[in-house]
């Protein structure tokens, strides 16, 4: 049964980790060089693979003991929220231009750009913990997928207008403190299970 209060609660937090990453200043260099849609079509596939590959291994998670998995899930949310709260910004990728402009050589671009560069990457992890955390993959997957794209969009189209007015630094700190809340819930159910 599909859930609006989980899929929106992943959402929240996929969509605040994802902002500060290195794949939003992708999707922005790639909207201002090429046509939009054709660059969403590539980067939105490639993040529907992600979350169906975090999804299966969040549910591989919820055959283990619900108290160990819990615990396993609150020590990777506070390994997040480190790497969230210590992570250095890398500057910006050089992305290599497809010869010409045409829908297939610019989506496969923004495909193979993210799908090479988020595989195993926080928000990847993080779906697979609130997979395993939840027990929900259709809602959970429908969260992560919708803020990845959210993300995607707001990078392609706008990221330079919203990079002005937000600082980095304050999205990068809200998403560590949601991170570590969903630790705390998740270590304190491990704990009184």
């Amino acid at each position: 049964m599909f859930s609006f209060t989980v899929a929106a609660l992943v959402f929240g937090v996929v969509f605040l980790a994802e902002l500060p990453d290195k794949t939003a200043l992708a999707g922005l260099m790639l909207g201002t060089r090429y046509r939009a849609s054709y660059v969403f079509v590539g980067v939105a596939a490639a993040f529907a693979v992600h979350v169906a590959l975090a999804i299966a291994a969040g549910s591989v998670l919820t055959l283990l003991p619900h108290r160990l998995v819990q615990a396993v899930v609150g020590l990777l949310f506070l390994a997040g929220a480190a790497m969230l709260l210590l992570k250095k910004d890398d500057g910006e990728e050089e992305i290599k231009k497809p010869a010409d402009q045409s829908f297939w050589k610019v989506s496969g671009a923004g495909f193979m750009l993210i799908l090479v560069a988020e595989f195993g990457d926080l928000t990847q992890i993080m779906t697979a913990n609130l997979a395993a955390r939840y027990d929900d993959p259709v809602s959970v997957g429908v969260g992560a997928v919708l803020a990845l794209w959210s993300v995607a969009g707001l990078g392609i189209v706008g990221g330079r207008t919203l990079m002005k007015r937000v600082p980095l630094a304050l999205i990068t700190r809200i998403a560590a403190v949601l991170m570590l809340a969903l630790a705390g819930f998740s270590l304190y159910e491990a704990i009184a299970g």
